[in-house]
């Protein structure tokens, strides 16, 4: 009998699109929470269950996975737990979830697990879309022939779910009860002596993890790189075959699998099935497939625009109240100034922008749970690889026009490394929606007011600048394959899952769980660098800012401005006197090429923490006060005159330059740290850095030329 007091680890493990992360919903509600497995960056959620006898339980939704032998980060993962017994989140207890309409192929993993014999329960889960198909399971009969319980549930519709949370209470009294009570796979004799090779390192619960083991023992986490180096060595001297013994156990185990499927699911015609299959007629067409798929697109970023005006609205007026009564109720001086124009502004930078990252999210996630995404990832496979990416890339690159960081996290997908790496690499030229207030100030100065059609004409340079951020993805992912060379060719493993309506809650706990990722992982560096940026155009050399002072008393003494224009030019004279203006000022001749003066060259430098900061800057430097109005932003830029040429400071030359180099250039910190991240190397992040602002300097040099 367990401990009555012991927290047991309740760890769900299937296939992708097997409705595993539906059922750790239902189960766990909110009370759930998101972090990193440690060592590694791959996500984990853990929730707590409550069960009827009293006990609680951890449960833990584990990656999803296709068999042992895995090939993703993600995939690892998991493997790298179930090899370990000693690990802190190894399963006391396996909800095995299968789709019960993909039942063939999703046995595999499940008869893997048996042979590593936890404790475990089938859950048959999707069993209202087969049932509507006019199918018969033999649940009784699947149960007796793997040798554990097999419970049926609809997580969709949160059918038969307590009897799943009965059997789960029935485990807790006695954890023996769900073990499994017969083998799957017989031990092979070259297994057989790859095991006593590996039992000279640890000992394992049963032959089989042992032998996985073997397989992976060149980077499980339980071993010292130096005993990894060993296993390798003595399972080389053996004659080892790492492959062929992978490849004779699937199919083994297969052979087996077809015919213990065959006996539990009815063979009537799959209505639902040949319903799918009519629409992937359309949907995944060569032609009107990506057509379709972009009109979803265009659909998807006129909501971000349009549904998230309101809210982001709301967002800058609550910001803007919160600054004015920081004011008010602290002192004035230095710590009243942090708070509004330091910590709130840094805030209020990144919180902006959450109405429109919540929808992309939530539109993305209702795709997802229609089964579109995966027919996107399948439709786009072939032509992505012709620029070094794969199909599961074109995730990534939706995401990134909402924001790089979420987008490059969802790259752990992707297999094969190299291509992985490349995605990561140009996911950053995609538009994010940070970009969005700079486009907003500058297209205006570039294209005027007018019709095309239908069509407003500054709409269309609106999307011509995403469109060119997509095209220099592309060619950037062409230059890097040149570079990195992927070694072979990978092969795209994905289940199509049949259509299904999205299941409502799931959806928004999972829009919830990625904006929090984002408000948690850019706010925090945002925050310190907004606040980093205010010290240093707050401050500068004493000599510089009394000099100022002196000078604008003297101007307002002799009448050459008026006491009302005193605080505005002060606001302005300092901030070229501060840090950041001598900085700015020593920054102008290397961006002079691309017609951008010192106050242009301070927002390059400042917008780095965010690319949305370049606003705000604009606005200091025009001594505009605390108002945050972009058309007020917009009209002081555009009476600017340049004391050279004596026409406009932003004329189409500049802000054509402009618009260009926000397009190109890797103008977020946050994004670099992701890649370090993810990467595991500071190589990457500065690679990407260089390359992106030389092709932005470049870009912005020539359209300036151009236009000049």
């Amino acid at each position: 009998m367990p401990d009555s007091n012991q927290i047991n680890n309740v760890c769900l493990i299937g296939n992708p699109n097997s409705g595993k992360s539906t059922l750790f919903n239902i189960l766990t509600g909110l009370k759930q929470n998101i972090g990193n497995f440690p060592g590694v960056t791959v996500d984990k959620k853990v929730g707590r269950l409550s069960l009827s006898s009293g006990r609680e339980v951890n449960v833990v939704d584990l990656p999803g996975i296709y068999s042992l032998y895995p090939n993703s980060s993600d995939e690892k993962l998991v493997v790298d737990i179930l090899c370990n017994p000693k690990s802190e989140h190894y399963p006391d207890l396996v909800v095995s979830v299968v789709d019960l309409n993909q039942l063939e192929k999703h046995l595999l993993l499940v008869s893997q697990i048996i042979d590593l014999n936890i404790p475990m329960i089938l859950v048959a889960n999707m069993v209202d879309v087969f049932e509507d198909n006019a199918k018969t399971f033999d649940q009784t009969k699947l149960s007796a022939e793997l040798g554990i319980p097999v419970v049926t549930i609809s997580a969709r519709k949160e059918n038969n779910v307590e009897e799943l949370l009965s059997t789960i209470d029935a485990w807790t009294s006695d954890q023996n009860t769900n073990r499994p009570t017969k083998g799957f796979y017989q031990i092979s004799k070259q297994d057989k002596e790859a095991i006593a090779v590996i039992s000279q390192f640890e000992e394992f619960n049963t032959d089989y993890q042992a032998k996985v083991v073997a397989h992976h023992g060149s980077w499980l986490s339980q071993f010292t790189p130096a005993n990894q180096t060993g296993i390798v060595s003595k399972l080389d001297a053996i004659g080892f075959n790492n492959v062929k013994g992978q490849i004779d156990e699937t199919l083994a185990r297969f052979s087996r699998i077809e015919v213990l499927s065959k006996d539990v699911v009815s063979s009537a015609e799959d209505k639902e099935v040949s319903k799918s299959e009519r629409l992937d007629g359309i949907l995944t067409h060569r032609i009107f497939g990506p057509l379709l798929f972009f009109g979803i697109m265009l659909f998807v970023f006129q909501a971000i625009y349009a549904w998230s005006e309101a809210p982001m609205t709301w967002i800058e007026d609550a910001f803007g109240f919160l600054s004015d009564q920081s004011r008010n109720m602290l002192p004035e001086g230095w710590m009243a100034d942090l708070m509004a124009d330091g910590i709130l502004a840094g805030l209020a930078g990144v919180l902006v922008f959450i109405p429109q990252i919540l929808i992309l999210f939530l539109l993305i996630g209702i795709l997802e749970e229609l089964g579109y995404m995966s027919r996107v990832v399948f439709m786009f496979d072939d032509i992505l690889r012709k620029f070094g990416l794969n199909g599961r890339s074109i995730v990534a690159l939706v995401s990134g026009a909402a924001c790089a960081i979420p987008a490059i996290m969802s790259t752990r997908t992707i297999t094969n490394w190299k291509e992985r790496l490349i995605t990561i690499m140009v996911t950053p030229f995609i538009s994010c929606s940070a970009r969005i207030p700079v486009y907003t100030v500058l297209v205006g100065f570039v294209v005027p007011q007018g019709q095309t059609g239908p069509f407003n004409n500054q709409g269309l340079a609106f999307m011509g600048l995403y469109l060119l951020g997509i095209i220099a993805a592309l060619v950037a992912g062409w230059v890097f394959k040149q570079i990195i060379q992927p070694e072979g060719r990978s092969f795209l493993m994905i289940e199509l899952p049949t259509y299904k309506a999205p299941r409502w809650r799931n959806v928004f706990i999972d829009t919830f769980e990625k904006v929090w990722t984002f408000i948690i992982e850019a706010g925090k560096i945002i925050l310190i660098i907004s606040i980093l940026l205010w010290v240093l155009a707050t401050y500068g050399p004493s000599n510089s800012m009394q000099a100022v002072e002196v000078e604008l008393a003297e101007m307002v003494e002799s009448g050459v401005i008026t006491q009302a224009q005193f605080e505005d030019e002060l606001a302005s004279k300092k901030l070229e006197a501060s840090y950041i203006g001598h900085i700015g000022k020593a920054i102008e001749p290397v961006l002079r090429p691309l017609g951008f003066d010192w106050k242009m060259s301070i927002a390059v430098l400042t917008s780095f923490a965010a690319r949305e900061v370049f606003i705000g800057t604009m606005a200091t430097i025009y001594s505009i006060g605390s108002t945050d109005d972009e058309s007020t932003v917009r009209e002081k830029m555009a009476a600017e005159i340049n004391p050279i040429t004596g026409g406009k400071r932003y004329d189409a030359a500049t802000a054509f330059s402009l618009l260009l180099f926000y397009v190109f250039a890797m103008q977020c910190m946050s994004t670099l740290a992701v890649t370090k991240r993810e990467t595991k190397s500071w190589k990457w992040p500065i690679i990407q850095f260089v390359f992106m602002t030389v092709v932005a300097y470049v870009a912005a040099f020539i359209g300036f030329t151009m236009l000049s």
